[in-house]
């Protein structure tokens, strides 16, 4: 569906618009957060409060220019101050709370695709996934983590060859076995 007309719902308060906004977006907004966090509570909590601020400050967005930048752009500000914000005393089985980062049975290779993004740091797997998950262009990246576009071009180039690194490793390790 076309989101100009299903925004100017939303922007007027209709609950049933936003609900389709919802469903439009949660589950990659989800998977996003889960590949940033790595856990699937943390992502929950993230993306709820992701949509609060997006029903609270939908009179802000401009309907002139895309949506999901906007949406993407809260969307990892919110997983970032809840990642600054997170007690230093939680719980350190972060694995046991790994979860599918998709609702399609994961195979083989994205389980090696998955564990080789989150060896990243974080700087360079963010634009990774925004890229490559969501299709954002190196333009809109910029845009949703508000650096300048050569640096998003520094971290997608840095990020490719640390997975090529991380993946050509991997696969060395497999033909051993």
């Amino acid at each position: 569906m076309n989101e100009k007309p299903l925004i100017k719902k939303v922007k007027k308060g209709n609950q049933k618009a936003f609900k389709e906004l919802y469903d439009q977006y949660a589950n990659y907004a989800l998977a996003t957060a889960i590949s940033i966090t790595k856990n699937k509570n943390d992502a929950s909590d993230i993306v709820q409060e992701t949509f609060i601020k997006v029903y609270r400050n939908i009179h802000a967005f401009d309907h002139k220019r895309p949506f999901k930048p906007w949406f993407y752009r809260i969307l990892i500000n919110e997983t970032n101050r809840y990642m600054k914000n997170k007690t230093k005393h939680q719980s350190v089985s972060t694995v046991d709370n790994t979860i599918e980062m998709f609702t399609y049975k994961r195979n083989d290779e994205n389980l090696i695709i998955e564990e080789a993004l989150n060896q990243l740091e974080e700087i360079n797997r963010t634009p990774i996934i925004l890229k490559y998950l969501h299709d954002f262009t190196e333009k809109e990246i910029a845009e949703i983590l508000e650096l300048n576009l050569n640096t998003v071009k520094s971290r997608l180039f840095k990020g490719r060859e640390k997975l090529r690194t991380i993946l050509g490793g991997m696969t060395d390790e497999k033909k051993q076995v």
